[in-house]
This record gives structure tokens, C-alpha cells and sequence, in this order.
């Protein structure tokens, strides 16, 4: 922030402002008690470990490296568990070895984990049967049993949400550093994969010249057991930040460099619904030093953008902002072209990301909400051809996904259907990709990385031509 706006901003000015999403609290002395436990807690996340996210986001925004971002939808109180937690980081590990080698970039990794609770909602009411209840908002304000004690806002869930969240972090920071995330292991887990997928043969090629690749450095004295960077990872986590008295409360001012830090995440976002610039979630954001993300909307205006993008970035900080495309299969290019063209046309860096789950979602005729694989492949392409025709680097993607074998989106190589969704269909909100398709989904970013990559070794070489 300059000067000027830094001196108007303070972690509770969000509250003079209108705030969208919010939960409405009935007892405001119980809500008071659990900020201040809050408060009193200590930070989930250290202010030097943003700024090594932000420095890694620089790269990205800079096209020398690439953002993968995924999790759940929403976490919940019933699902925590150490497997649970495993298995999410396992496939976000596999992906990112199959994205490194399409696109010969460093993969930044970014979970949806350890905070991403609260969820924005359509209505603020849901109807069964004649009978009108608050709706469900996320673990960490109400409960999804459909009953008019369960909705009721409870602000003692912020406290479990917060010891959930210390206990899913502590173990993310064990496998990133512990071992777990070797490469030789992780490529393992690659291989078993290809073995076992219907598209084996479609993935084979690949797979065999990452292993020869791993047998080269072997054979040089490049290892796990010579080089610790091949043994372990650096791994952030993210949610959106919706429910605002959480996140002052988890607001604290970094010794360092005297700058506030949102501690309860490295990266925090404002979703499509909240992201007007003069309400409270922007308020909030544009004062703390995490890095950003905002969701980009096909309603967006490039107009509207910029001035966003002034708000929370005024100084151009590359690896600040992430803005994070959620437009739709059918329409990514036509919404999407004129928001790249003019952010580049403004001088402005940022980190263009493709969130292409949320603009593809609709209910199938057995009544479930759901995703076509198909769909969101297609909007990922889009995003890079968009990027491909303005000159700009497709920095990344947002994917809601789960390690479990859930059968919530349709399609891809496992060829769920409509009639497979009831069989282990277990998210609270959202449907997830499951492990196969999602590192089925990397591998197919990955020739679209490769082409990238590709098309941008031959662009220099034809400017020299043409001089």
C-alpha cells in the first residue's frame, strides 16, 4: 500500500464497510469470546514463509515457473484425518511431477487445505420439504444436518476449525520435509498410475522419459541421498478469505518488518462474490502482505479489474496477486481475451490462473451436482490459447480435488456416469475430481505446457528473423 492508504487501514477497518457472505451471529458476546481466543492463539503460518510464497509467485508472474493450486471444495470436521490429508498432498505431489517435466518449469505448490472452511452460498436460506432453514455455510460456522439447531451459526466452530487446521498443518510440513516427498517415491506413485489407469498407453511415453530422466541423474551422483532439494518440497497452504472476523483475529504485525500478515494461510483469495471494491473482503485483503488471489468472473469488467488490481497491488509487486479465471467451457476465450489483453496493456504484473471447476457446474439428472471431465479440460485449453494468442504465460490452475475415490464429477478415463455419482459421492458442497483424474488431468496440462513452452522458444527465434 502507499503511504497514504496504508495510514487508513488497520485489520478491523473491513468493519465500516458492507460485507457480503457473512454469517449472522445471534449471541455477539460469545462471538467477541472466541475472537479473543483467537487471538490469543498462536499463528498457523510465519510472515517469512508468505514472503517465500510471494518471491516463488514473482517467478510465476515472470513465466520461470508455474502455480498449481488444489483441494477441496470445503474441509470438514468428519473427513480430518492423517489419510485424508496424505492423500490430497500425494496427488498434489503427482501432478506437479508431471507438470515440472511438460514445462521444464519449477511447479509451485498451494493446497486448498488447512482453512478452506467457510463457503459463499447462493441464497441465504435452503428449503426441504415446506421446512426453511439457514443455509450451510462451511464446518467452521454451521453444520450440514438439516435441522434448526445444526444451522444456527455457532462461533465456537472457528476455534475447532483453527485446532484442526495447526494439526492438518503440522503433518504437511512432516511429508514435505520428511521424506515423503521424494521424487523417486512420488514418480513411483506416477508409474502405478499409468500401470492401472484405461489411458495407460497414453501416459506410458511420458512416464518412461521422466524415468530415464531420473536414471541419467542417478548416474551423475544426482539423487535423493546427494541432493536434499530431490527429498523434499515446499508446500503452502490457501483459502478464501470469506469470514472476516476469523481472519482479524489471525492478523497479527510481523516483528520484522512491522507489516500485517493474514497468519491463518500463506495465500488467501476474495471469491467472485465478494470481490466488490468497496466492501469489506477487499478492505481486508488490501492491507495485509500475504500474496492475493481474486477470482475472475465472465461478469468482470476489464475497467473493473484494473481497478481491483490498484487496490490490492498498487505498487506492482510481481507475485502479489494471482488472478484466478473462472469463465466456463463454453465461453473462457470470448470473457477471458479482453481481461488478459488490458492487464497487459496496463503494464500490470500478475499470475493468470485457471479455476476451471466452478464455471461447469451443474445438476445431473439423478439430481446431483456435478462437473463433466470433458468441460473442464476444455476450459483449460481455452485458458491457454488465450494466453498463446495475447503473448502472456498461462501461470497456473486452481482445481477443487480430493485423493479419496470419490465418484462426484462425470467423465474422464474412468468414465464415471450419472448413475455411478450416488455410489461415493461424499462432498459436503462442490463436487471434486478424485486421485485418477486429477493426475489424468496433469498430464494432459502438461502437453498443453510443452506446446507453451515450445511455441515460446520459437517466438524469439522468429523476432530475430524479422529484424
Amino acid at each position: 500500500m502507499t503511504a497514504q492508504n496504508a495510514q487508513n487501514w488497520t485489520p478491523s477497518s473491513w468493519r465500516t464497510k458492507e460485507t457480503l457472505q457473512m454469517p449472522t451471529y445471534t449471541d455477539q458476546v460469545a462471538l467477541e469470546t472466541a475472537e479473543a481466543q483467537l487471538r490469543a492463539l498462536p499463528p498457523l503460518v510465519f510472515a517469512g514463509e508468505a514472503r517465500a510464497l510471494q518471491k516463488e509467485l514473482g517467478d510465476v508472474a515472470n513465466g520461470k515457473a508455474f502455480l498449481l493450486q488444489g483441494g477441496d471444495c470445503a474441509e470438514s470436521f468428519a473427513e480430518f484425518g492423517a489419510n485424508h490429508i496424505r492423500d490430497t498432498f500425494r496427488v498434489i505431489l503427482q501432478m506437479s511431477v508431471a507438470l515440472t517435466y511438460g514445462g521444464s518449469l519449477p511447479v509451485v505448490k498451494v493446497g486448498r487445505i488447512a482453512g478452506q472452511f467457510a463457503k459463499p452460498r447462493s441464497s441465504d436460506t435452503e428449503t426441504k420439504d415446506g421446512v426453511t432453514l439457514p443455509s450451510y455455510r462451511g464446518d467452521n460456522i454451521n453444520s450440514l444436518e438439516f435441522t434448526p439447531e445444526a444451522r444456527i451459526p455457532d462461533p465456537q466452530r472457528l476455534i475447532q476449525s483453527y485446532h484442526q487446521a495447526s494439526a492438518t498443518l503440522n503433518l504437511l510440513r512432516a511429508f514435505s520435509k520428511g521424506g515423503y516427498a521424494d521424487l523417486s517415491r512420488v514418480h513411483g506413485w506416477n508409474l502405478d498410475f499409468v500401470q492401472d489407469s484405461p489411458l495407460g498407453e497414453r501416459y506410458e511415453d511420458l512416464a518412461s522419459r521422466i524415468d530415464d530422466a531420473l536414471r541419467f541423474m542417478a548416474a551423475c551422483g544426482v539423487s535423493s541421498e546427494t541432493v536434499p532439494a530431490l527429498r523434499q518440497t515446499d508446500f503452502f497452504t490457501s483459502h478464501e478469505a470469506l469470514h472476516l472476523n476469523y481472519e482479524e483475529a489471525m492478523t497479527r504485525q510481523d516483528s520484522l518488518t512491522g507489516d500485517y500478515y493474514d497468519t491463518s494461510a500463506h495465500f488467501l483469495w476474495i471469491g467472485a462474490r465478494t470481490h466488490q471494491a468497496e466492501n469489506g473482503q477487499i478492505e481486508f485483503i488490501r492491507g495485509i502482505k500475504n500474496p492475493l488471489g481474486l477470482k475472475c468472473s465472465p461478469t468482470l469488467e476489464p475497467d473493473e479489474l484494473i481497478r481491483l488490481i490498484d487496490t490490492v497491488n498498487p505498487d506492482n509487486i510481481p507475485g502479489r496477486l494471482t488472478l484466478i479465471a473462472r469463465m466456463g467451457h463454453d465461453q473462457v476465450e470470448e470473457k477471458l481475451s479482453p481481461l488478459v489483453r488490458r492487464v497487459k496493456e496496463e503494464g500490470r504484473s500478475v499470475v493468470w490462473s485457471c479455476d476451471p471447476m466452478h464455471g461447469n457446474t451443474f445438476t445431473s439428472e439423478t439430481g446431483y451436482k456435478t462437473r463433466r471431465f470433458d468441460n473442464i479440460l476444455q476450459e483449460v485449453r481455452g485458458f491457454f490459447a488465450v494466453h498463446k494468442t495475447e503473448g502472456t504465460h498461462p501461470g497456473g490452475v486452481h482445481f477443487e480435488m480430493t485423493g479419496e475415490d470419490v465418484t462426484e464429477c462425470v467423465g474422464g478415463a474412468q468414465d464415471i456416469g450419472a448413475e455411478d455419482l450416488s455410489s461415493r459421492y461424499h462432498t459436503a458442497c462442490d463436487p471434486r475430481l478424485n486421485a485418477n483424474q486429477s493426475l489424468e488431468l496433469a498430464f494432459l496440462i502438461s502437453d498443453e505446457l510443452k506446446a507453451a513452452r515450445q511455441d515460446d522458444a520459437i517466438r524469439p527465434a522468429e523476432a530475430a528473423a524479422a529484424e
